[in-house]
């Protein structure tokens, strides 16, 4: 990697911790969506020398068109921008992104991408069925690193829904702003995928008028009137005319939490790997792993999809037996944003409750707004949901990151994060699980006999308006939502979920 001039806005303040610190990083978590978005538009200005981008879903909307703004325009004061996305899930309107490649200083690159360039679902699916065993294999990290000084990693993609400014759906999510070391520890993550055969140049793939000056300079003069994120209610507006939250940050009013971490992430080559029956470096889920089997007392867990795999469902039971607390919240059916996953979840929460694992389930309308990071505005839609993916073990050591604890983020896709040891910033995240699972904002979900003597049949109890409910039949959006997802768990289909 080439060495880049440092950038004395984005390192000064916290040079004197690194200073005092020596080898630890510097963290702060952020869990509020619209904060999400303000630090990336705050980075990008601040930034005068580079900006990567790797993720999975870079959405064409509201948001992502703001972030998009914001990056031809430090392109064209001579930053160098670099963007990896992913393809597996694009829709009608993402393209606007790879307008930017024709911009000077502007690369994009799509990691291993759909031959059909389109959004037909059925040309789609008729190319997955015949390219199954490539195209399964995706990219789901997500990381932003602005002049190499500072990083963003954690569970969000670009779109209004992980930033939590949309009424139409809203996911709980993370980012911890990282500086010190293991901000190049990411870096050489970042160059790896992006140096890797798997990451084309979107001038191999589309025409050239899509990727030409010319659509780089109609996309710059398109301006986007935050709408959305002005009406979210999060005091966006007066947030970003007073730079904020990066302001406290440069300022020193934040506090970062100093600690040792390590950088986990999966080799760009993992499903190909697996596929030859090769094993990689690099794979994430074994320091995960490691993490969860030293775990003495108590391990918590948010995440949205949780279809462990035979060893990873052995690692909570062995918890368990030796006396651990376990507790995890995943999706409820009537907050979930994929069906199949769903599906596949379904078949574990009778065994993880024999183990005596604590399970609680996300309510779509929170009624308390505290943890859920949206604000009471938008909780009043019903059309929430869980995309963090967080670890805390033992208090003292925790993981933020893109992993879900399910089969498809261990086999199929590329994930990263870090683990951090910081019994603060651990417990920052304890108080969050205790906010979101608190009975007005979380089914509890348990075993209990209908009838004496019968086997028990799962239950979830809740309070609505301060009263307690306990529910025997599923809670879900709709009968016909009950039935799809029951029809989909008769297929063996836990190992592509």
């Amino acid at each position: 990697m080439a060495s880049e001039p440092p950038n004395p806005a984005l390192l000064q303040p916290a040079a004197a911790g690194a200073r005092e610190q020596h080898d630890q990083s510097g963290f702060h978590l952020y869990s509020v969506g619209i904060d999400g978005l303000l630090l990336r538009l705050e980075l990008i200005e601040a930034a005068h020398s580079s900006l990567d981008l790797q993720y999975f879903i870079f959405h064409g909307d509201e948001s992502g068109k703001l972030i998009t703004e914001a990056l031809a325009r430090a392109a064209a004061r001579g930053v160098r921008v670099r963007i990896l996305v992913d393809d597996a899930d694009t829709i009608r309107g993402d393209e606007q992104l790879y307008a930017l490649a024709g911009a000077k200083n502007v690369e994009v690159r799509i990691f291993n991408p759909w031959r059909y360039r389109g959004h037909n679902s059925f040309m789609r699916g008729v190319e997955y069925l015949f390219s199954h065993s490539r195209l399964d294999f995706r990219m789901h990290n997500k990381l932003f690193i602005a002049d190499r000084a500072v990083a963003l990693v954690g569970g969000r993609n670009i779109g209004n829904e992980y930033f939590q400014v949309d009424p139409g759906w809203q996911f709980a999510d993370d980012d911890v702003f990282t500086t010190g070391p293991a901000v190049q520890q990411l870096a050489v993550s970042f160059e790896e995928f992006w140096q890797s055969q798997l990451a084309i140049p979107v001038q191999a793939l589309l025409p050239a008028k899509d990727t030409s000056p010319a659509a780089a300079a109609a996309l710059a003069q398109r301006l986007t009137v935050p709408q959305k994120a002005a009406n979210a209610g999060e005091n966006y507006e007066q947030k970003l005319a007073a730079h904020e939250p990066l302001a406290d940050l440069l300022a020193g009013r934040t506090t970062l939490d100093w600690a040792s971490a390590e950088v986990v992430a999966d080799s760009p080559y993992k499903g190909v790997a697996q596929q030859k029956g090769v094993r990689i470096s690099s794979l994430l889920f074994e320091p995960v792993a490691a993490a969860i089997h030293d775990t003495r007392s108590e391990l918590t867990m948010v995440t949205p999809y949780l279809v462990p795999a035979p060893d990873e469902m052995k690692l909570l039971q062995d918890l368990r037996t030796r006396g651990c607390t376990v507790r995890i919240l995943t999706s409820s059916l009537e907050a979930e944003s994929g069906h199949a996953a769903q599906a596949g979840y379904m078949h574990y929460r009778e065994p993880l409750l024999k183990a005596g694992v604590q399970l609680y389930e996300i309510r779509a309308r929170p009624e308390n707004p505290r943890g859920t990071g949206q604000s009471e505005k938008l909780s009043r839609y019903g059309h929430y949901s869980l995309h963090a993916k967080l670890l805390v073990f033992d208090r003292r050591v925790v993981y933020i990151g893109s992993m879900n604890y399910d089969q498809r983020s261990r086999r199929l896709n590329t994930e990263n994060g870090v683990i951090i040891h910081s019994a603060p910033l651990s417990e920052q995240t304890v108080r969050r699980f205790d906010l979101m699972t608190q009975p007005q904002n979380a089914y509890a979900v348990t075993l209990q006999e209908k009838v004496p003597g019968d086997a028990p049949a799962l239950t979830w109890s809740t309070t609505e308006s301060g009263k307690p409910l306990v529910l025997r039949e599923e809670p879900a959006r709709s009968a016909w939502q009950r039935f799809e997802v029951h029809f989909l768990e008769l297929f063996p289909i836990d190992s592509e979920l």
